[in-house]
């Protein structure tokens, strides 16, 4: 178990951003766990030391909303998520997350700078299956090694102009799902041990506690407030992942 009191300084905010985001509200402030946990310890390590407590908060998020979610949205982009999860498990050892970084940085930055420098809103879009397939599949994939599947769900979730609870328990359901499914891989490629489990296990009172006050702070929130946190969070979410990538590339 890792006793550094360093670590804890920056895993104990970094978890409770995570369960506020699977609560409803801040949405992509989810982003800046891995990379506050990376100060202290490897990325690869954080994202080990994350996903238990992630599922933990994801049984907490589906009892809390309770049936609130799109179900049409969630037949399309769950089977896709599956997928990109596969896909992010066979190519693991294969891949820089500096890329995968870049990538969904710049997806992030276009899709927001797109909506705020028209000036508009954009227009209401329905479920579809080749968008829902598309995004799922590279949330899916881009989930598994960071966790950083956020962003890209979001680009295809958001236009959709859902009532907020609805929205962030489509996106509960969605990341319960892609997070059971990343647990098997996890241990097929040795990403979990001792000191890993038990650190996972000393940080997990914190998940209830931080979806219990997302939620409670998503209630007390106007659904034009959460679209545009989510909008804000997803651009902060865009330039935090581009500065990482371009870090990791060209250190220094």
């Amino acid at each position: 178990m890792i006793t550094d009191p360093l670590f804890y300084l920056c895993a104990i905010p970094a978890v409770l951003f995570y369960g506020i985001a699977k609560g409803g509200f801040g949405g992509n402030i989810a982003i800046l766990s891995v990379p506050l946990m990376a100060l202290v310890v490897s990325p690869q390590k954080a994202a080990a030391i994350l996903l238990p407590i992630l599922i933990v908060m994801d049984i907490t998020a589906l009892r809390t909303f309770r049936g609130r979610w799109d179900k049409p949205n969630l037949r399309i982009i769950i089977p896709a998520a599956l997928i990109g999860v596969l896909i992010g498990g066979l190519t693991f050892r294969l891949l820089d997350d500096a890329h995968i970084q870049l990538m969904i940085g710049a997806i992030a930055l276009v899709f927001v700078l797109n909506i705020w420098l028209r000036g508009e809103e954009p227009p209401v879009r329905g479920a579809g299956i080749v968008r829902g397939g598309f995004w799922g599949i590279i949330s899916g994939f881009t989930s598994f090694g960071i966790h950083a599947g956020g962003p890209p769900i979001n680009v295809y979730l958001l236009p959709q102009k859902m009532d907020k609870t609805l929205l962030m328990g489509t996106i509960a359901v969605f990341f319960a799902v892609v997070n059971l499914a990343k647990l098997p891989a996890y241990i097929y490629l040795d990403q979990f041990n001792t000191s890993n489990l038990l650190t996972s296990l000393a940080l997990l009172p914190l998940a209830p506690i931080g979806v219990w006050l997302g939620f409670w702070m998503l209630q007390r929130s106007n659904e034009k407030l959460i679209y545009q946190l989510c909008y804000v969070f997803l651009f902060l979410t865009g330039c935090k992942l581009l500065y990482d990538g371009f870090n990791g590339l060209y250190p220094g």
